[in-house]
């Protein structure tokens, strides 16, 4: 972390800051012949990645982060995803910008609420909040709506979240979940 980050205010993203891990991770996941429920564990590592200024008006202090989620049945990697979290102060809006190796990236938006939950979302489709999939994923497995909550209790990160599929012929709302103790 630079000199610069370490004198920034990160706002409500200062306290994701680190190293977590979680092993009471539940994926509710489409299967072609129903619904499959798997437990996960997983490391997700934020670090500051310092003040971005957009077109001399806006400023975003943004964290970068890594989410790698295994399942415990078989210790398998079956998520991986990289991005960031920004917030910019004088509005209060938070973003969170992602990829996953399965040809898809997404722009979310959203607010803290009042009770500290950082909430935001995406939807194929929309012009400020967006998803951008493969041809294949559009095809086969297309996200039409993303959601994403996280928010602190305690010494404990929690999230959850909301993907909306378009897959197997059907919409179904394929759902994850976690709490994370800081490791470092």
């Amino acid at each position: 972390m630079s000199m610069q980050s370490e004198n920034l205010d990160y706002g409500p993203l200062a306290p994701l800051l680190g190293r977590w891990h979680g092993d009471r991770g539940q994926d509710r996941a489409p299967e072609p012949d129903g619904v499959e429920q798997s437990a996960y564990y997983e490391t997700l590592v934020f670090e500051a990645a310092g003040l971005t200024t957009n077109a001399e008006q806006q400023e975003l202090v943004a964290l970068r982060y890594h989410q790698l989620v295994s399942r415990k049945s078989n210790d398998e990697v079956f998520h991986n995803e990289s991005g960031y979290w920004m917030w910019e102060r004088a509005s209060g809006l938070l973003m969170q910008s992602f990829s996953i190796p399965r040809g898809v990236a997404v722009l979310a938006g959203g607010q803290l609420s009042d009770g500290g939950v950082l909430q935001v979302r995406a939807a194929a489709g929309d012009q400020q909040w967006g998803i951008v999939q493969s041809p294949f994923m559009q095809q086969k497995a297309k996200t039409l709506a993303f959601d994403r909550r996280l928010w602190l209790e305690g010494d404990e990160l929690v999230y959850e979240q909301t993907t909306l599929l378009d897959i197997y012929g059907e919409r179904f709302e394929h759902s994850d979940s976690n709490r994370l103790r800081r490791s470092n």
